[in-house]
């Protein structure tokens, strides 16, 4: 009985002990728990954010692609303008070509300045052409 005695306050402090040490696992288990339920709050507030950027482009993306065929829109305008202009341009050096025959049938005195400026305004006529890439065009309707 008097050994039971002595043991009993041991036995009481290792039981305290154990019952700590269970208490710490428990505790570790529940901060374990509570990481592993933030990391997936955190997972599906990524989630989320992710779901209404995918939203958000698909709203957008209709919007892109008119202002890109807008601007496409007016880059062929602005090609149709250039193109208008050199038509334009070659239609007046025509009409000066044209003039100038004429006053080469009327007036006979002035016909080697009026040859000259023919001959260069025909060669003006040509570079704008070949500048322009229109030169095969015209030979091809010409024959």
């Amino acid at each position: 009985m008097l050994l039971l005695l002595l043991l009993l306050p041991l036995l009481v402090l290792l039981l305290l002990l154990l019952l700590l040490l269970l208490l710490l696992i428990l505790l570790l288990l529940l901060l374990l728990l509570l990481l592993l339920l933030l990391l997936l709050l955190l997972l599906l507030l990524l989630l989320l954010l992710l779901l209404i950027l995918l939203l958000l482009l698909l709203l957008l993306l209709p919007l892109l692609l008119l202002l890109l065929l807008l601007l496409l829109l007016l880059l062929l305008l602005l090609l149709l303008l250039l193109l208008l202009l050199l038509l334009l341009l070659l239609l007046l050096l025509l009409l000066l070509l044209l003039r100038l025959l004429l006053l080469l049938r009327k007036r006979r005195r002035r016909r080697r300045r009026l040859l000259l400026l023919l001959l260069l305004l025909l060669l003006l006529q040509q570079q704008l052409l070949k500048s322009y890439g229109m030169e095969e065009c015209i030979e091809m309707r010409l024959k």
